[in-house]
C-alpha cells in the first residue's frame, strides 16, 4: 500500500526522477514555459511553486534551502553565449518578486490537442503566470461565481452613483425666480413709490427767481 507517498513515480529510478524534475523546474525558471506530458506537468507545478514560495522569503536561508532541492546552473541565451545571471538568481531576484502579493498558484497548464508521436500521450504547456495577469485581480483568474458577482457588485454601486447625481442638483444653478403677478401688488406700495409730479407753474417761478 501507497501510504504517506505522495507523488508519481513516472517509470523512473528515485535518482532519475529527481535529476528529470530539477532540469525540467530549471528550464521552467529560465524560459517561463516549457512543452511536456500532463503527469511531468502536475508533478513538476507541485516542486516550481514550493521554490517560488520559498524563494519569496528573499533570505540567505531561503537561498540555501533553493540550492538544496535544485541543483544551479548558468543559463544559456539563444546565440548560446552564457548568461550572467544563473538560474537560482533569476529565481530569486525576478521570478519571485511577481508573485510577493499572490497566495499559491504561480502556474498553469494548458492541454493541448495534438499527441505525441508514438504513444499519443496528453501533451501540455506548463508556463509561468504573467505579470498582467498577477496585478490583474480584477475578475482573471477567479471563478465564474466571482466575477458574476462581482459584475453585480459593479452594476449596483453605478446605479446607486446615478441616482445620487440625479437627485442633488449641480451645484451653480438655482431655481429660478417666480415673476410677480401685478394682481397680487398692493396700490398703496404703488402710490408710495410713485414720484410726486410738480406742474410747470411752479417750475417756471423758481427759473424767474
Amino acid at each position: 500500500m501507497r501510504h504517506r507517498l505522495a507523488g508519481k513515480r513516472l517509470s523512473r529510478t528515485t535518482s532519475h526522477r529527481i535529476a528529470l524534475r530539477r532540469n525540467m523546474a530549471a528550464s521552467l525558471i529560465q524560459h517561463g514555459a516549457i512543452r511536456t506530458t500532463e503527469p511531468k506537468a502536475k508533478e513538476l507545478r507541485r516542486f516550481v511553486e514550493r521554490l517560488i514560495t520559498i524563494a519569496r522569503e528573499g533570505t540567505l536561508h531561503a537561498r540555501r534551502r533553493v540550492l538544496a532541492k535544485l541543483n544551479d546552473r548558468n543559463m544559456m541565451g539563444d546565440d548560446g553565449d552564457s548568461l550572467e545571471q544563473t538560474v537560482v538568481q533569476k529565481l530569486f531576484d525576478e521570478v519571485a518578486p511577481r508573485f510577493v502579493d499572490r497566495p499559491g498558484g504561480y502556474t498553469r497548464i494548458i492541454r493541448l490537442d495534438e499527441r505525441r508521436i508514438g504513444d499519443a500521450a496528453q501533451q501540455v504547456i506548463l508556463q509561468l503566470i504573467e505579470e498582467s495577469s498577477v496585478s490583474a485581480g480584477s475578475g482573471q483568474g477567479t471563478s465564474r461565481r466571482k466575477r458574476r458577482a462581482l459584475k453585480r457588485h459593479e452594476a449596483a454601486s453605478t446605479a446607486s452613483e446615478e441616482g445620487e447625481v440625479e437627485e442633488t442638483a449641480p451645484e451653480g444653478e438655482t431655481e429660478p425666480e417666480a415673476a410677480e403677478d401685478p394682481s397680487d401688488t398692493d396700490p398703496k406700495d404703488e402710490e408710495v413709490s410713485k414720484p410726486e409730479e410738480v406742474s410747470e407753474e411752479e417750475t417756471e417761478g423758481e427759473s424767474k427767481e
